[in-house]
């Protein structure tokens, strides 16, 4: 399950079994840790996840500004709840990547803001999958 943990909303990704391509799945409007956690665990058992993808923001010098630390945070803290392996993956540029897309398509802004943060996920953990087929 690929996320693209924002401060507003998590966007969620799954990938098919053959971990070949990863598609959209739904966003999760950020409340408290207690509940998003909750939330995310439920549909990692419905959907028989096998591990995490983190989106990690890294500022493109390549250092880890604030929301870096709160992605590190958020992932420890998932950890401690799940037995799921979990890893992160810099997504410098996936929502600009994202949005670029949708407005090549001319989907409307209320359009993109509805998708852009699960599509986001999905590019996240499409270039941990093709990573994973490169090694």
């Amino acid at each position: 399950m690929g996320l693209d943990l924002g401060s507003k909303t998590i966007g969620l990704a799954l990938t098919d079994v053959t971990l070949t391509v990863a598609s959209p799945l739904e966003t999760i409007r950020r409340t408290k840790f207690t509940a998003d956690a909750t939330l995310l665990l439920a549909l990692a058992a419905k959907h028989q996840v096998g591990g995490f993808v983190v989106g990690l923001p890294v500022n493109m010098d390549g250092s880890e500004g604030p929301a870096a630390q709160s992605a590190r945070t958020f992932a420890r803290n998932i950890e401690k709840l799940s037995p799921l392996p979990l890893a992160f993956w810099d997504e410098r540029m996936s929502t600009a990547a994202v949005t670029r897309t949708l407005l090549e398509a001319d989907a409307s802004r209320a359009r993109r803001a509805e998708v852009v943060d699960k599509m986001a996920a999905a590019y996240i953990l499409q270039g941990a999958l093709e990573r994973l087929r490169s090694l």
